[in-house]
């Protein structure tokens, strides 16, 4: 019996070892690398290089083929792009201080060309198998809305100025109150005014100013409010106070922004020049040669040309009667049986005929009788279409509030 327990023993331990030994040299033994396929794969393909840039400004008597023959432009390529895009813009006179952009590939070949034709549109040019096209776009502001007020101590240009805005802004709200406030003889210090308005912005950067959307100019204790309004058929706007009165007359307070005035309508005035006394039918503004003369009033051309003593002048006839004259201009910019707005510019001041400096005689008759400028009284035209009323009501309550409120209610309140 107990040989036969020695035998088991020996044999459940040398079966012991055996697995033992195994799982030693099972240990030891390298696991096989794992397969990895080979897949080849193609690099991704590169994306076009960009096109460079060359910006190029206008210089003053520079032409189109001035800046593209620097491209390698030929003769005949200018003259084919200025005659395949003349239905969409006319390039043989280019604007100094205007900016062209030119985009070319890596070989130096101009793929596209960008002109901006105003301070809101650019033309695009570009080839088209043998030929060049062109289209008209408008640049993507960004606006924003403003607010801003003063009290006046000499002029409104300088108050706008120092309160870190640009001339042009004081300027457009002269044109608004043009109709009730001569900015140059009525203005006091310690008069005051605010505004609402939009400012434009292109890749972050200022780029001018849009619409003034509601001001008040109180001028000698007299309150002027003008708030814009768009007919919604039409898209037409204008101005008109709280009332819906239109803030247009049936002609403007001076033909000259910001002009002095050097000698009133009289009738008995030492003349300058004979040194007799005699009537003058008209109110002068001294200003520089130059300065744009504007039509106070809508009407017709009825004479432009010179007139002996008077220089050359202008005649535009009106409604009700009335004529304008505007004399000893330097230059004429309309011509008989042109249509003129108020407001728009028609000459500049000179100092041609019986002159002694630079100046714009201005005068108004009715009938056959002079009137003076300057104490007439004349009635708003066009006053607000009934069947807007309402909308326009809902508007002036807003704006009332863009006039009043901080700028952080504007982008609540403000909806147009």
């Amino acid at each position: 019996m107990k040989k036969k327990r020695r035998r088991l023993g020996i044999t459940a331990g040398l079966f012991l070892a055996l697995v033992l030994v195994s799982v030693y040299f099972l240990l030891q033994k390298k696991a096989p690398e794992p397969v990895v396929s080979q897949v080849s794969v193609s690099p991704a393909p590169a994306e076009p290089p960009p096109f460079k840039v060359s910006r190029e400004i206008v210089k003053k008597g520079q032409t189109l083929s001035d800046i593209l023959s620097k491209y390698d432009f030929t003769r005949a390529d200018i003259h084919q792009l200025t005659e395949d895009i003349q239905p969409v813009l006319n390039m043989k006179k280019i604007i100094a201080g205007h900016e062209m952009r030119l985009y070319s590939d890596v070989a130096g070949k101009v793929q596209s060309i960008e002109y901006n034709v105003d301070d809101s549109r650019y033309v695009v040019i570009t080839p088209q198998g043998g030929y060049f096209q062109a289209s008209i776009k408008e640049f993507s502001f960004e606006t924003k809305i403003s607010w801003i007020g003063a009290t006046i101590e000499d002029n409104p240009i300088n108050a706008v100025q120092q309160r870190n805005e640009q001339v042009q802004l004081a300027l457009s709200m002269a044109e608004i109150f043009a109709w009730d406030i001569d900015f140059y003889t009525e203005l006091r210090k310690g008069d005051s005014f605010r505004m609402a308005f939009e400012k434009k912005f292109l890749d972050g950067k200022f780029s001018g100013y849009g619409e003034i959307l509601a001001t008040e100019f109180i001028c000698q204790d007299k309150t002027f409010q003008a708030f814009r309004f768009v007919y919604p058929d039409t898209k037409k706007a204008d101005y008109f106070d709280a009332g819906g009165k239109s803030l247009r007359k049936e002609f403007m307070k001076s033909p000259l922004p910001y002009a002095r005035i050097t000698s009133r309508f009289s009738y008995s005035r030492l003349h300058p020049i004979h040194k007799v006394y005699r009537a003058h039918y008209g109110v002068d503004y001294g200003a520089p040669v130059g300065y744009p003369v504007r039509a106070t009033a809508d009407g017709t051309v009825t004479f432009a040309g010179w007139n002996g003593a008077s220089g050359r002048m202008l005649r535009i006839r009106h409604k009700n009667s009335y004529e304008t004259m505007y004399l000893h201009l330097q230059q004429i910019l309309v011509k008989v049986g042109d249509r003129v707005s108020g407001g728009q510019d028609i000459g500049t001041v000179g100092s041609s005929g019986e002159s002694t400096g630079p100046h714009l005689d201005y005068r108004i008759k009715q009938g056959v009788s002079y009137i003076n400028p300057l104490s007439q009284r004349f009635s708003p035209v066009e006053p607000l279409r009934v069947e807007f009323k309402d909308a326009f009501g809902r508007e002036v309550k807003k704006d009332l509030v863009l006039l009043n409120a901080p700028l952080f209610f504007y982008s609540i309140l403000y909806r147009r």
